[in-house]
């Protein structure tokens, strides 16, 4: 009897579905734990990478037996096998075990040919934390290490020893305000008038096919041409007198082994003394990489500065495709939803737009290359832009056509979404309007879509999370490793949509994959990694919260 309750207990426990809850629990508390540590792995990696480590100096013996000094910051450490580091040359018959290897970036790659290198632990003699270390960060040839010695003016040396350092931080204060006086007027003052030139010439092509340009006409064109003209020598010459002066300041450094080397400041874009950093001077200069990483530009073949462009890039592609695919994706909703005949054709349709929500992304971006690219942008060029051919204006991959390839992607999830929202609307409210007097029109626009509405921002949601991670389709229809120039500027007509644009997901590719400076990108994959992530989630976030705002509203309804 006693066994037969316990069964009856079991089963009972069974049929109640309390063992299914348990299990949806734990796995959705494993999905949870995978995602966040992950999260946390991307983010330990890549954040810690603007924070200023201490450089080391230390006495290191080489395979072959060479004695040299090495210095620079100590990156990471790991334990390799002894095993694995005898079959690779190293000497270690002495030791057993395990044996602890760091990387050590040692910068001065104009001097080393590379600015990283592994080392033994069981290899290096002596380490030390030198004082008056300077780390400089450049335009190019990436980090120095070394100590300051001198500060020059044009050829001639005007402070060295002590007095170097104050005088160093003068004129490398002048250097910064000169260098973002002379990008002020190359990208923006310079750029513009350029721009209106190549337009003048467009202009004067145009009527030149449309057989219109006469002589006033051509007069006119080149009145412009020549103030435009007039107003780029001006900056010319004040850019030349810029560059006289901010080319004649140098400085004079030692590296570890005793070499000197110059520097023009230039070339310089951050000085800084790590170890004689308090934690406070730290976590300054770690905030201030943090904000150059978000609102600068590139340099360094994308190894070093930001990503602002690659940031604007993704906001801007993904809010150009919300606008394109809302409409679409609500008109076939309520189409299939009100007006199609339900029937076999009906349904094949539907088949037809889930089906398109498995095909593979790159797919789309062949399609998009040759549809949207090739066959209108290039018929656009030839009725509306023949003035610059052969030259392509919209003939050629620019986030318009990125744009919509994404939009066309994205398009199934809407229209699904919408149609659900819009099946759940009680048959009641529409006959209630249409007794009413409304007509079927004012039924839909006025009752059916704003209780509809929290359905197709989620369709959006779901569309922009995928729309802002692809990759593959961007390849072939706009993204591009390095853009010149933003979509967006100050030249009319202010929103250039043929223009060509950087990706997070693509410069996350580009770093990872096709960077000559492996060790130096990785930590920037990492980091560029996150921050997509942010953008990805700050862009649901705000969908998510228009949703909640319309649901509320309607709620009563």
């Amino acid at each position: 009897m006693t066994v037969s309750n316990n069964n009856n207990t079991k089963i009972g426990w069974f049929s109640s579905g309390a063992p299914w809850v348990w299990i949806s629990a734990g796995a959705v508390s494993i999905s949870l734990v995978m995602v966040f540590g992950l999260l946390l792995l991307i983010a330990a990696r890549g954040l810690g990478y603007f924070w200023p480590a201490d450089v080391v100096a230390m006495d290191y013996t080489e395979r072959d037996g060479t004695e040299i000094r090495l210095m620079g910051e100590q990156r990471e450490t790991e334990l390799v096998p002894l095993e694995r580091l005898i079959d690779a040359g190293y000497q270690l018959q002495d030791h057993s075990g395990d044996v602890e290897r760091h990387l050590l970036k040692t910068g001065n790659r104009d001097l080393y040919g590379m600015d990283f290198r592994s080392v033994i632990e069981p290899d290096i003699k002596h380490r030390t934390i030198p004082d008056g270390v300077v780390v400089i960060e450049r335009h190019e040839w990436g980090n120095f290490y070394g100590f300051l010695k001198s500060v020059k003016e044009a050829g001639v040396v005007i402070a060295e020893g002590e007095s170097a350092r104050a005088m160093l931080e003068q004129r490398f204060a002048r250097s910064l305000s000169l260098h973002d006086e002379i990008k002020h007027i190359e990208k923006i003052e310079i750029g513009a008038i350029n721009y209106q030139l190549e337009r003048l010439r467009l202009k004067t092509r145009k009527l030149e096919l449309s057989n219109t340009l006469d002589t006033q006409r051509e007069q006119e064109i080149a009145a412009e041409r020549a103030e435009e003209q007039q107003r780029y020598e001006v900056l010319q010459k004040k850019l030349d007198d810029l560059y006289t002066q901010i080319n004649r300041d140098s400085l004079v450094a030692t590296v570890a082994d005793g070499r000197e080397i110059e520097i023009a400041l230039a070339k310089v874009v951050r000085i800084y003394r790590p170890n004689e950093m308090g934690f406070g001077d730290k976590m300054l200069h770690y905030f201030a990489k943090l904000w150059e990483f978000v609102s600068d530009e590139p340099r360094e073949a994308n190894t070093e500065g930001g990503i602002f462009p690659a940031i604007f890039g993704t906001v801007l592609m993904v809010i150009l495709m919300a606008i394109l695919v809302t409409p679409f994706g609500v008109v076939a909703a309520i189409y299939l939803r009100e007006y199609a005949r339900q029937g076999p054709v009906t349904r094949v349709i539907r088949i037809a737009v889930n089906n398109l929500a498995g095909v593979p992304s790159v797919v789309y971006g062949v399609f998009g290359l040759g549809f949207f690219v090739y066959f209108l942008g290039g018929n656009l060029d030839a009725l509306f832009f023949p003035e610059a051919a052969p030259a392509p204006t919209f003939g050629t991959p620019g986030i318009l056509w990125s744009s919509l390839t994404l939009a066309i992607l994205t398009l199934p999830v809407v229209i699904v979404a919408t149609e659900e929202g819009l099946s759940r609307i009680p048959r009641a409210v529409r006959e209630g309007s249409l007794a009413l007097g409304a007509t079927k029109a004012e039924t839909l626009w006025r009752i059916v879509i704003p209780m509809a509405s929290p359905a197709l921002m989620t369709g959006l949601i779901l569309a922009v999370a995928r729309a802002a991670g692809e990759v593959a389709p961007l390849m072939l229809v706009g993204v591009v490793k390095l853009a010149p120039s933003m979509p967006l500027d100050g030249n009319f007509p202010f929103l250039h949509l043929d223009r060509k644009f950087m990706h997070l997901g693509f410069h996350i590719y580009d770093v990872g994959f096709q960077s000559p400076n492996v060790e130096a990108a990785r930590p920037l994959v990492y980091a560029t990694a996150l921050l997509l992530v942010v953008v990805i989630v700050v862009l649901n976030l705000t969908a998510i919260s228009i949703r909640n705002r319309l649901r509320a509203k309607y709620q009563a309804v």
